[in-house]
């Protein structure tokens, strides 16, 4: 999928906004200034949140809750992450009992815990166009790709 502006990428992430549900997990690769922040504001201004959101990468981890959201979900930046060691203090699991996860730099956890997930791509293909790729888990049949 072709994204052409910002503007793109952040209705995308709308579009999904519609079909997320609690145990969801969405990794989003790409190089830094790819567009995976603006996606994520996408989908978190489909939920409902109305307020400006900030880039995790010092928080970490960034929870948004009902009312401002239709569903509890964390914004995860685990790009200062460099030992596995730290993951589980994060409290992922917890997130996805009843709300759903969007993670920046998702390599740094282990490629067993996005089976079920959805994995978009980004890649810079000009300064404003990037290119979207995915592979969905079975969590995602029949809700993804969007038609």
């Amino acid at each position: 999928m072709i994204l052409n502006n910002e503007q793109d990428t952040m209705d995308i992430g709308k579009a999904l906004a519609d079909l997320l549900r609690p145990g969801d997990k969405l990794a989003l690769s790409g190089t830094l200034g790819a567009g995976k922040t603006s996606l994520a504001r996408g989908i978190l201004q489909g939920l409902g949140f109305a307020e400006e959101v900030p880039s995790p990468t010092f928080a970490i981890v960034q929870p948004y809750e009902p009312p401002e959201t239709r569903l509890p979900v964390a914004h995860v930046d685990l790009y200062r992450i460099e030992d596995a060691s730290e993951l589980p203090e994060l409290g992922l699991e917890d997130i996805l009992i009843d709300g759903a996860l969007i993670v920046e730099w998702p390599d740094r956890l282990p490629e067993s815990f996005w089976a079920d997930g959805l994995q978009i791509e980004l890649k810079i293909l000009s300064e404003t166009t990037r290119q979207l790729t995915w592979t969905a888990g079975p969590a995602w049949k029949d809700r993804w790709p969007l038609t």
